[in-house]
């Protein structure tokens, strides 16, 4: 029996139905790369969490990304480690990250931005896949990275995701072989995430002069978006990045922001950050 035959009110969707995909029409369109500022759910709390989201929509963000705190993130570092920790301390969890994104639907504030978790994948395991796909796309999530998941262990996950239309974003690293790159681009919906370093998210003093190679090859192999993160700290990098890829991603330099203004200041600050790189990731 289809999932979908012992689900309400969850409409089958298909890719051109995404908010994601209708992002990157619109940018390529437009000529235009595409921005995807990341901040951690809950992080000081969700009401302020609302607010940035909203200040990043204003700022010009393509994509949003939205951190599901867990209490052990491998893919990140120390920054973003931390605001886990303060979210976790808030008691967020998966249901009260959902339950905020859908509220932002409903009332309007997001209105088209998509929307992507950033998400461990025992906290799905525990919530249950087809349960966590159903719950994400009623709530208006449009993505799901879960950059602990081998892409051997995300075969229910994905199939799950794909009759509702959430996309499960690629991930590459600069040591993805060409064979492991073709099964993740096989496999992969919405964009390639691409890891500018090895390690841990953060930011870095430069980009590697390869990156530029790295990329021909994984466009060689997908015709999906590639989307550079880990490491951007700021908005020559940011420009630099967006000369050679579809879009850029930053999370840890918009994490120091949280870590650094009072709440009264910080929707501010942070619409005026992501102003400022989607400004330099513009008409290039």
């Amino acid at each position: 029996m289809s999932i979908l035959s012992v689900r309400k009110g969850i409409r089958l969707m298909d890719n051109s139905s995404n908010r994601i995909d209708r992002a990157f029409m619109v940018a390529k369109r437009q000529g235009q790369k595409v921005f995807m500022p990341f901040i951690t759910a809950g992080d000081p709390s969700l009401e302020d969490t609302a607010k940035l989201m909203a200040a990043m929509r204003r700022g010009g963000a393509d994509i949003i990304e939205l951190g599901v705190p867990f209490s052990d993130p491998l893919a990140d570092g120390p920054v973003i480690q931390r605001a886990s920790v303060r979210a976790l301390n808030n008691r967020v969890n998966l249901d009260k990250v959902l339950t905020l994104v859908s509220g932002l639907r409903s009332d309007g504030t997001l209105k088209d931005t998509p929307v992507v978790l950033l998400i461990y994948y025992n906290t799905i395991y525990v919530y249950g896949l087809d349960r966590f796909v159903e719950a994400a796309v009623k709530c208006g999530v449009d993505g799901v990275v879960v950059p602990d998941m081998p892409l051997e262990a995300g075969r229910d996950l994905r199939r799950y995701a794909a009759e509702l239309g959430l996309h499960v974003i690629g991930i590459a690293a600069p040591t993805t072989g060409t064979g492991r790159l073709e099964e993740i681009s096989k496999y992969a919906s919405g964009f390639i995430y691409y890891t500018s370093v090895t390690g841990v998210t953060g930011v870095r003093d430069s980009l590697r002069n390869e990156l530029a190679a790295e990329v021909s090859r994984v466009k060689k192999i997908t015709d999906l978006p590639v989307l550079i993160g880990f490491g951007i700290g700021n908005k020559e990098q940011a420009r630099q990045a967006a000369l050679i890829f579809d879009g850029v991603i930053m999370g840890s330099a918009l994490v120091k922001l949280v870590e650094q203004y009072p709440s009264e200041i910080l929707p501010e600050q942070l619409e005026q950050f992501v102003a400022q790189i989607k400004e330099a990731i513009s008409n290039i």
